[in-house]
């Protein structure tokens, strides 16, 4: 295989890696939507509700994938809707980097 084609290709497949976070303005934007639209359902300390918690240690047998898609695309038969026209793909990846962090971690990053 060409070498430029294959560097390519591992650019192009490892895109979201090099992805820039949000900015701070939109990380706050972010976070509010989080407490209050997620939190409406998931409750606003994010210890579940309708919806099952947030919290880091419940996350952690749940992939990165599976939680990105699952706030891009909703889940069907639940009160869970798709996000995907209010949040990009690569702000859903730092949301969930941000749920997998402990709340003291979050909130001492301010």
């Amino acid at each position: 295989m060409n070498h430029r084609l294959c560097l390519w290709l591992c650019l192009l497949c490892s895109g979201s890696a090099l992805a820039q976070p949000p900015t701070l303005e939109r990380q706050s934007e972010i976070r509010n939507l989080l407490k209050h639209d997620c939190g409406s359902c998931h409750g606003l300390t994010l210890k579940g509700g309708l919806g099952p918690s947030l919290f880091a240690q419940d996350l952690v047998n749940k992939s990165d994938n599976y939680l990105i898609a699952t706030i891009q695309n909703g889940r069907k038969g639940t009160a869970m809707p798709p996000w995907k026209p209010f949040i990009s793909e690569n702000e859903t990846r730092w949301l969930v980097q941000e749920l997998r962090r402990k709340p003291a971690e979050r909130t001492s990053n301010h």
